[in-house]
């Protein structure tokens, strides 16, 4: 019996089986969905605020005291800078302000996610320190895309799809002129890290050597050795974080 056109038509199959199935997994991957949402923002943002009014810029990778800080959207405007976080993710979403750790339930599974508004919080720091703002000039804004829904109470700058638009068309008092708007854009483009896969990979790095506990790390203030301390007291008692080896003369403290 000659089998070659049932093999024929396997082969057939197989060759867009594969790299279908491959672009599938590729595309429910974390990355993919991160790059997805970025995509999805900036296609809103696009459409929806003005551009002779908010600047924009992307995927801005800047230098801090304990490697890098990478942030996903940042607009300008004379009423403000606006930082804004994106999540790609769908079910439903369980968090308030202050916890660290939100949840996100996926039909029976449950996974959980750094609080948003809390890695949003570096993101403004740096860019306080690069730009030499006044804090009360920065907002920060978390936007969820993909379907999600929120089952608890959350603040008014983390929303939904383009509910980030009309938030940050909220803002109507102007606090800057058009030259220092332009003035903050030029210095962010000239002193962001170069937008490059190299960058990328070096800021991975940096959140995995922030991550590990068994990773060295130097104060930001005096140089010495941090280490691994535990709150003994407060809301957070039991709690685990990086505390600098010569407390009580240096009081620097760092998230684990």
């Amino acid at each position: 019996m000659d089998y070659t056109p049932i093999v024929s038509q396997v082969w057939g199959m197989l060759t867009w089986f594969i790299p279908a199935a491959l672009l599938i997994g590729l595309l429910k991957s974390p990355w993919a969905k991160g790059q997805i949402g970025e995509l999805l923002v900036r296609l809103f943002a696009h459409w929806q605020l003005d551009k002779q009014i908010y600047r924009r810029l992307h995927n801005v990778t800047l230098n801090t005291p304990d490697g890098t800080t990478q942030i996903d959207h940042v607009f300008l405007s004379t009423y403000g800078i606006f930082v804004l976080e994106t999540k790609n993710m769908s079910g439903w979403i369980f968090g308030s302000e202050k916890q660290a750790q939100w949840t996100q339930k996926l039909y029976k599974r449950t996974f959980k996610f750094q609080n948003p508004l809390r890695q949003n919080y570096k993101h403004l720091k740096a860019l306080e320190a690069t730009l030499g703002l006044n804090p009360e000039h920065l907002h920060s804004v978390i936007t969820f895309v993909g379907g999600s829904t929120f089952k608890t109470e959350v603040p008014a700058n983390v929303t939904q799809g383009i509910g980030f638009i009309r938030y940050i068309q909220s803002f109507r008092q102007p606090i800057f002129s058009e030259a220092e708007v332009d003035t903050m854009l030029h210095y962010l483009q000239t002193g962001r890290r170069a937008p490059t896969l190299a960058t990328h990979r070096e800021h991975v790095q940096n959140l995995k050597r922030r991550s590990d506990p068994t990773a060295e790390r130097q104060c930001t203030k005096c140089g010495s050795a941090m280490i691994i301390r535990i709150r003994k007291t407060g809301a957070n008692a039991g709690q685990k974080f990086w505390g600098c080896s010569t407390f009580p003369k240096c009081k620097t403290m760092q998230s684990l």
